[in-house]
Protein backbone atom coordinates (compact mmCIF):
# COMPACT_ATOMS: atom_id res chain seq x y z
CA UNK A 1 0.00 0.00 0.00
CA UNK A 2 2.11 3.58 -1.26
CA UNK A 3 0.37 7.19 -1.30
CA UNK A 4 -1.41 8.09 -4.68
CA UNK A 5 0.35 11.23 -6.03
CA UNK A 6 -2.03 13.72 -4.24
CA UNK A 7 -2.23 11.51 -1.07
CA UNK A 8 -6.42 13.04 -1.74
CA UNK A 9 -9.88 10.89 -2.35
CA UNK A 10 -9.12 12.74 -5.59
CA UNK A 11 -6.70 10.29 -7.09
CA UNK A 12 -9.60 8.48 -7.66
CA UNK A 13 -10.00 9.70 -11.48
CA UNK A 14 -12.89 11.25 -11.80
CA UNK A 15 -13.62 12.36 -8.34
CA UNK A 16 -13.37 15.76 -7.33
CA UNK A 17 -14.20 18.10 -4.73
CA UNK A 18 -15.16 21.51 -3.65
CA UNK A 19 -14.40 24.10 -0.50
CA UNK A 20 -16.26 26.60 0.43
CA UNK A 21 -16.37 28.82 3.69
CA UNK A 22 -17.11 31.84 5.71
CA UNK A 23 -14.53 33.12 8.14
CA UNK A 24 -16.57 35.21 9.71
CA UNK A 25 -19.38 32.54 10.30
CA UNK A 26 -16.46 29.97 10.92
CA UNK A 27 -18.53 27.35 9.06
CA UNK A 28 -18.24 25.67 5.64
CA UNK A 29 -19.52 23.32 2.47
CA UNK A 30 -17.17 20.53 1.19
CA UNK A 31 -18.20 18.84 -1.97
CA UNK A 32 -17.31 15.62 -3.40
CA UNK A 33 -18.80 15.24 -7.31
CA UNK A 34 -17.80 13.09 -10.53
CA UNK A 35 -17.65 13.55 -14.19
CA UNK A 36 -20.70 10.97 -13.90
CA UNK A 37 -22.57 9.80 -11.56
CA UNK A 38 -21.60 6.94 -8.74
CA UNK A 39 -22.60 4.61 -6.79
CA UNK A 40 -22.89 5.13 -2.89
CA UNK A 41 -23.96 3.72 -0.02
CA UNK A 42 -23.47 4.84 4.20
CA UNK A 43 -22.86 3.67 7.78
CA UNK A 44 -24.22 5.31 10.94
CA UNK A 45 -22.48 4.58 14.20
CA UNK A 46 -22.90 7.53 16.28
CA UNK A 47 -25.78 8.44 18.19
CA UNK A 48 -26.18 11.73 17.11
CA UNK A 49 -26.43 11.84 13.19
CA UNK A 50 -27.35 14.53 10.95
CA UNK A 51 -28.42 13.24 7.65
CA UNK A 52 -30.33 13.80 4.15
CA UNK A 53 -31.42 11.24 1.45
CA UNK A 54 -29.65 8.81 3.69
CA UNK A 55 -32.04 6.28 3.34
CA UNK A 56 -32.15 5.89 -1.00
CA UNK A 57 -28.43 4.70 -0.47
CA UNK A 58 -29.46 1.44 1.06
CA UNK A 59 -28.95 -1.98 -1.33
CA UNK A 60 -32.87 -2.72 -1.31
CA UNK A 61 -34.19 1.52 -2.68
CA UNK A 62 -34.35 2.10 -6.45
CA UNK A 63 -31.55 4.69 -7.17
CA UNK A 64 -28.49 3.28 -7.76
CA UNK A 65 -26.53 6.46 -8.12
CA UNK A 66 -25.64 9.48 -6.78
CA UNK A 67 -24.81 12.76 -8.42
CA UNK A 68 -22.74 14.75 -5.21
CA UNK A 69 -22.50 14.00 -1.49
CA UNK A 70 -22.43 17.11 0.63
CA UNK A 71 -20.01 17.17 4.41
CA UNK A 72 -21.32 20.35 6.13
CA UNK A 73 -21.08 22.64 8.83
CA UNK A 74 -24.15 24.32 10.64
CA UNK A 75 -25.60 21.12 12.21
CA UNK A 76 -29.18 20.69 10.80
CA UNK A 77 -29.33 24.18 9.15
CA UNK A 78 -26.15 22.90 7.11
CA UNK A 79 -28.31 20.36 5.58
CA UNK A 80 -29.96 22.95 2.98
CA UNK A 81 -26.59 23.28 1.83
CA UNK A 82 -27.69 20.00 0.09
CA UNK A 83 -30.35 22.67 -2.00
CA UNK A 84 -27.10 24.59 -3.28
CA UNK A 85 -25.82 21.92 -4.71
CA UNK A 86 -28.97 20.36 -6.43
CA UNK A 87 -29.32 23.72 -7.95
CA UNK A 88 -25.83 23.82 -9.69
CA UNK A 89 -26.31 20.24 -10.76
CA UNK A 90 -29.86 21.31 -12.33
CA UNK A 91 -28.57 23.83 -13.95
CA UNK A 92 -25.69 21.87 -15.62
CA UNK A 93 -28.53 19.05 -16.67
CA UNK A 94 -27.16 16.43 -14.18
CA UNK A 95 -29.73 14.40 -12.32
CA UNK A 96 -31.42 11.08 -12.08
CA UNK A 97 -34.31 11.19 -15.08
CA UNK A 98 -38.08 10.65 -14.49
CA UNK A 99 -39.30 11.19 -17.77
CA UNK A 100 -38.32 14.46 -19.06
CA UNK A 101 -37.62 16.06 -15.38
CA UNK A 102 -33.92 15.52 -13.51
CA UNK A 103 -33.60 15.48 -10.21
CA UNK A 104 -30.07 15.67 -8.79
CA UNK A 105 -29.41 12.96 -6.12
CA UNK A 106 -27.72 14.57 -3.35
CA UNK A 107 -26.78 12.86 -0.19
CA UNK A 108 -25.68 15.09 2.95
CA UNK A 109 -24.42 14.90 6.19
CA UNK A 110 -23.63 17.71 9.23
CA UNK A 111 -21.36 18.50 11.87
CA UNK A 112 -22.34 20.78 14.76
CA UNK A 113 -20.12 23.80 14.96
CA UNK A 114 -22.77 26.00 16.17
CA UNK A 115 -20.48 27.30 19.47
CA UNK A 116 -17.35 27.67 18.10
CA UNK A 117 -16.95 31.60 18.68
CA UNK A 118 -18.21 32.02 14.74
CA UNK A 119 -20.88 35.01 14.02
CA UNK A 120 -24.25 32.67 13.97
CA UNK A 121 -26.43 35.23 13.85
CA UNK A 122 -27.83 35.49 10.13
CA UNK A 123 -30.68 37.13 8.36
CA UNK A 124 -30.81 33.76 5.85
CA UNK A 125 -28.98 30.81 5.92
CA UNK A 126 -25.98 30.77 4.26
CA UNK A 127 -25.75 27.37 3.45
CA UNK A 128 -26.98 27.38 0.50
CA UNK A 129 -25.14 29.73 -1.19
CA UNK A 130 -22.12 27.99 0.27
CA UNK A 131 -23.50 24.29 -1.20
CA UNK A 132 -23.51 25.74 -4.74
CA UNK A 133 -20.27 27.52 -4.16
CA UNK A 134 -18.25 24.41 -3.20
CA UNK A 135 -19.64 22.75 -6.55
CA UNK A 136 -18.65 25.31 -8.84
CA UNK A 137 -15.16 25.40 -7.04
CA UNK A 138 -15.15 20.71 -7.39
CA UNK A 139 -11.16 20.19 -8.83
CA UNK A 140 -8.75 17.70 -8.31
CA UNK A 141 -6.97 19.75 -6.24
CA UNK A 142 -8.11 21.22 -3.04
CA UNK A 143 -7.09 22.41 0.40
CA UNK A 144 -7.64 20.18 4.05
CA UNK A 145 -7.23 21.41 7.18
CA UNK A 146 -9.06 24.82 8.35
CA UNK A 147 -10.92 24.52 4.78
CA UNK A 148 -14.66 23.60 3.53
CA UNK A 149 -16.73 21.86 6.23
CA UNK A 150 -13.51 21.38 8.69
CA UNK A 151 -13.56 25.50 8.88
CA UNK A 152 -15.14 25.43 12.88
CA UNK A 153 -14.32 21.93 13.44
CA UNK A 154 -12.70 20.95 16.94
CA UNK A 155 -11.74 17.79 18.70
CA UNK A 156 -11.89 16.92 22.32
CA UNK A 157 -8.58 19.09 22.71
CA UNK A 158 -7.17 20.78 19.44
CA UNK A 159 -9.05 22.27 16.67
CA UNK A 160 -10.36 19.71 14.14
CA UNK A 161 -10.36 20.03 10.31
CA UNK A 162 -11.08 18.34 6.92
CA UNK A 163 -8.91 15.73 6.16
CA UNK A 164 -8.25 13.83 3.53
CA UNK A 165 -5.65 10.21 2.53
CA UNK A 166 -5.07 7.65 -0.51
CA UNK A 167 -3.32 4.72 -1.04
CA UNK A 168 -2.54 2.53 -4.44
CA UNK A 169 -2.73 -1.13 -3.68
CA UNK A 170 -1.34 -4.15 -5.12
CA UNK A 171 -4.16 -5.35 -6.94
CA UNK A 172 -4.09 -1.80 -9.13
CA UNK A 173 -7.47 -0.11 -7.02
CA UNK A 174 -7.21 3.28 -5.60
CA UNK A 175 -8.53 4.02 -2.16
CA UNK A 176 -9.13 7.82 -0.71
CA UNK A 177 -10.74 9.03 2.30
CA UNK A 178 -12.55 12.46 3.39
CA UNK A 179 -13.26 13.28 6.38
CA UNK A 180 -14.59 16.17 8.35
CA UNK A 181 -13.06 15.81 12.40
CA UNK A 182 -15.21 17.56 14.87
CA UNK A 183 -15.16 14.68 17.46
CA UNK A 184 -15.28 14.64 21.08
CA UNK A 185 -12.90 12.06 21.18
CA UNK A 186 -8.98 13.03 20.91
CA UNK A 187 -6.73 12.72 17.53
CA UNK A 188 -3.71 12.70 19.75
CA UNK A 189 -2.58 10.44 22.75
CA UNK A 190 -3.12 12.60 26.06
CA UNK A 191 -1.20 15.72 26.14
CA UNK A 192 0.96 14.59 23.42
CA UNK A 193 1.50 15.65 19.75
CA UNK A 194 1.58 11.88 18.73
CA UNK A 195 -1.40 11.06 16.75
CA UNK A 196 -3.10 7.61 17.87
CA UNK A 197 -3.36 6.90 14.07
CA UNK A 198 1.15 6.70 13.95
CA UNK A 199 0.85 3.21 13.23
CA UNK A 200 -0.97 3.82 9.32
CA UNK A 201 1.07 6.65 8.53
CA UNK A 202 3.12 6.87 5.45
CA UNK A 203 6.07 8.95 4.74
CA UNK A 204 5.71 10.64 7.95
CA UNK A 205 2.51 12.35 6.48
CA UNK A 206 1.19 14.07 9.73
CA UNK A 207 4.70 14.67 11.86
CA UNK A 208 6.46 11.23 11.59
CA UNK A 209 6.20 11.17 15.34
CA UNK A 210 5.16 7.63 15.35
CA UNK A 211 3.53 6.47 18.99
CA UNK A 212 4.45 7.97 22.16
CA UNK A 213 7.16 6.01 24.47
CA UNK A 214 4.39 5.62 26.86
CA UNK A 215 0.87 5.72 27.56
CA UNK A 216 -1.64 7.38 29.79
CA UNK A 217 -2.95 5.44 32.82
CA UNK A 218 -6.39 3.96 31.85
CA UNK A 219 -9.08 6.56 32.73
CA UNK A 220 -12.87 6.87 32.05
CA UNK A 221 -13.17 9.71 30.12
CA UNK A 222 -15.89 12.56 30.67
CA UNK A 223 -17.40 13.84 27.26
CA UNK A 224 -15.89 17.45 26.89
CA UNK A 225 -18.86 19.11 24.72
CA UNK A 226 -22.60 18.09 25.06
CA UNK A 227 -25.03 15.93 23.41
CA UNK A 228 -25.04 17.13 19.72
CA UNK A 229 -22.02 18.97 19.84
CA UNK A 230 -19.78 16.02 17.84
CA UNK A 231 -19.51 14.40 14.95
CA UNK A 232 -16.86 13.22 12.57
CA UNK A 233 -18.15 12.29 8.97
CA UNK A 234 -16.43 10.64 6.13
CA UNK A 235 -16.44 9.36 2.93
CA UNK A 236 -14.62 6.55 1.45
CA UNK A 237 -13.70 6.13 -2.25
CA UNK A 238 -12.52 3.62 -4.81
CA UNK A 239 -12.57 3.24 -8.58
CA UNK A 240 -12.91 -0.56 -8.27
CA UNK A 241 -16.92 -1.65 -9.13
CA UNK A 242 -18.83 -2.40 -5.83
CA UNK A 243 -22.26 -2.22 -5.78
CA UNK A 244 -24.25 -0.43 -3.07
CA UNK A 245 -24.22 -3.87 -0.69
CA UNK A 246 -20.30 -4.30 -1.09
CA UNK A 247 -20.13 -0.01 -0.55
CA UNK A 248 -21.76 -0.87 2.85
CA UNK A 249 -19.65 -3.46 3.96
CA UNK A 250 -16.80 -0.83 3.01
CA UNK A 251 -18.26 1.41 4.74
CA UNK A 252 -19.00 -0.53 7.51
CA UNK A 253 -14.90 -1.47 7.49
CA UNK A 254 -13.63 1.94 7.42
CA UNK A 255 -15.53 2.77 10.53
CA UNK A 256 -12.70 0.78 12.04
CA UNK A 257 -9.74 3.62 10.69
CA UNK A 258 -12.45 5.74 12.84
CA UNK A 259 -11.86 4.14 15.57
CA UNK A 260 -8.01 3.50 15.80
CA UNK A 261 -7.09 7.51 15.40
CA UNK A 262 -10.06 9.04 17.52
CA UNK A 263 -10.47 8.30 21.25
CA UNK A 264 -12.96 7.67 22.13
CA UNK A 265 -15.21 7.57 18.96
CA UNK A 266 -19.10 6.46 18.27
CA UNK A 267 -20.34 8.03 21.38
CA UNK A 268 -23.81 8.77 22.03
CA UNK A 269 -22.90 12.28 21.28
CA UNK A 270 -21.19 11.79 18.11
CA UNK A 271 -23.11 11.61 14.67
CA UNK A 272 -20.14 9.34 13.61
CA UNK A 273 -20.94 8.29 9.89
CA UNK A 274 -18.98 7.12 6.85
CA UNK A 275 -20.41 6.88 3.00
CA UNK A 276 -18.93 4.43 0.84
CA UNK A 277 -18.57 5.33 -3.27
CA UNK A 278 -17.24 3.37 -6.16
CA UNK A 279 -17.01 4.91 -9.78
CA UNK A 280 -16.60 1.74 -10.69
CA UNK A 281 -14.17 1.77 -13.18
CA UNK A 282 -12.07 -1.04 -12.29
CA UNK A 283 -13.61 -4.48 -12.31
CA UNK A 284 -12.52 -6.43 -9.19
CA UNK A 285 -9.85 -9.18 -9.95
CA UNK A 286 -11.19 -11.31 -7.06
CA UNK A 287 -14.55 -11.51 -5.93
CA UNK A 288 -13.08 -12.34 -2.38
CA UNK A 289 -9.62 -11.03 -1.94
CA UNK A 290 -10.67 -8.02 -3.02
CA UNK A 291 -13.01 -6.47 -1.19
CA UNK A 292 -11.41 -7.72 1.94
CA UNK A 293 -8.73 -5.59 1.00
CA UNK A 294 -10.23 -2.67 -0.06
CA UNK A 295 -12.24 -2.79 3.71
CA UNK A 296 -8.66 -2.87 5.01
CA UNK A 297 -7.36 0.01 3.12
CA UNK A 298 -10.48 2.24 3.63
CA UNK A 299 -10.02 1.88 7.74
CA UNK A 300 -6.15 2.71 7.05
CA UNK A 301 -7.01 5.45 4.45
CA UNK A 302 -9.21 6.95 6.79
CA UNK A 303 -7.60 6.68 9.66
CA UNK A 304 -4.60 8.60 8.06
CA UNK A 305 -7.23 11.45 6.57
CA UNK A 306 -8.24 12.04 10.32
CA UNK A 307 -4.98 12.58 11.65
CA UNK A 308 -3.77 14.62 8.22
CA UNK A 309 -6.91 17.22 8.91
CA UNK A 310 -5.96 17.76 12.59
CA UNK A 311 -2.53 17.78 11.41
CA UNK A 312 -2.96 20.62 8.99
CA UNK A 313 -5.36 22.77 11.16
CA UNK A 314 -4.04 26.18 10.80
CA UNK A 315 -5.17 29.11 13.77
CA UNK A 316 -7.66 31.52 13.02
CA UNK A 317 -9.18 34.69 14.95
CA UNK A 318 -11.57 33.68 17.26
CA UNK A 319 -9.96 29.86 18.28
CA UNK A 320 -11.72 28.52 20.95
CA UNK A 321 -8.90 25.84 20.77
CA UNK A 322 -5.33 25.53 19.85
CA UNK A 323 -4.16 23.65 16.72
CA UNK A 324 -1.41 20.85 16.56
CA UNK A 325 1.31 23.18 15.73
CA UNK A 326 0.73 24.61 18.58
CA UNK A 327 1.70 22.13 20.88
CA UNK A 328 5.23 22.00 22.31
CA UNK A 329 7.40 19.52 20.56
Amino acid sequence: MTPAPRNLVTDIPGLRVGNAADPRLKSGVTVLTADAPFAAAVHVMGGAPGTRETDLLAPDKLVSQVDALVLSGGSAFGLAACDGVMAGLAAAGRGFAVDSARVPIVPGAIVFDLLNGGDKDWAENPYPALGQEALAKAAADFAIGTAGAGTGASTGNLKGGLGSASARLSNGATVGALVVVNALGQATVGGTRNFWAAPWELDGEYGGLGLPPAFPATDEPAPVKRLGEATTIAIVATDAALDKAGLQRLAIAAHDGMARALVPSHTPFDGDLVFAVSTGARPLADPVADPFLLGHAAATCLSRAIARGVHAATPAPGDLQPCWSNLRA
